[in-house]
């Protein structure tokens, strides 16, 4: 492998010399800055962009060149792409941008049944929601959805493994957003 093949093409080859192909990808590596439109900087701008838009784009792009027929692609998008609340616009536009891709690649990958479909979370009790958040905004927020909690990993983990699995198999181009019904 060349130190100068992109991570995703990299991570591809790892996985089709270790398994014989690829069946399953999951798109969930992702980076939150809140912050204003007016105080984001470039840099903030930039870096999210990179890492939950062009990161997602990348290994996208292997999957449909390398993902087994009857495959399954499951991208994270956020349920704030609904709820537009503020200071999250720069995370939001990224992820927005995601569930366009996901929905775009679905038809693209026509006649390989292979599902592409996203999971929308809504606040979760995970570092990427907890870290630099007030006691009293978590607990605020947690109230907003009918279930009165957070989400848990193991919320979102079940979403994903129904759209990886069989069971998921004629859920195609769509965004399940996984909130307790705050949206």
């Amino acid at each position: 492998m060349s130190a100068t093949r992109k991570p995703s093409a990299r991570c591809s080859d790892a996985a089709e010399a270790a398994f014989g192909g690829v069946d399953v990808l999951v798109n969930n590596a992702g980076i939150m800055t809140l912050s204003s439109l007016a105080e984001s900087s470039d840099a903030l701008f930039d870096r999210q962009i990179a890492v939950n838009l062009k990161g997602t784009f990348n290994t996208l792009r292997e999957a449909a060149k390398r993902l087994r027929d009857g495959g399954r692609i499951v991208n994270f998008s956020t349920s704030i792409v609904g709820l537009k609340l503020e200071n999250y616009g720069v995370y939001a536009a990224t992820k927005a941008a995601v569930e366009t891709l996901t929905a775009i690649l679905s038809k693209e990958l026509r006649g390989r049944s292979i599902t592409v479909n996203a999971v929308a979370p809504g606040p979760t009790a995970t570092d990427l929601f907890l870290n630099g958040k007030s006691e009293d905004l978590i607990a605020r927020m947690s109230k907003m959805n009918p279930l009165e909690r957070l989400g848990t990993p193991d919320d979102i983990a079940s979403a994903v493994a129904f759209l990886a699995g069989p069971d998921g198999s004629w859920i195609n181009g769509q965004v399940l957003r996984a909130n307790g019904g705050m949206i």
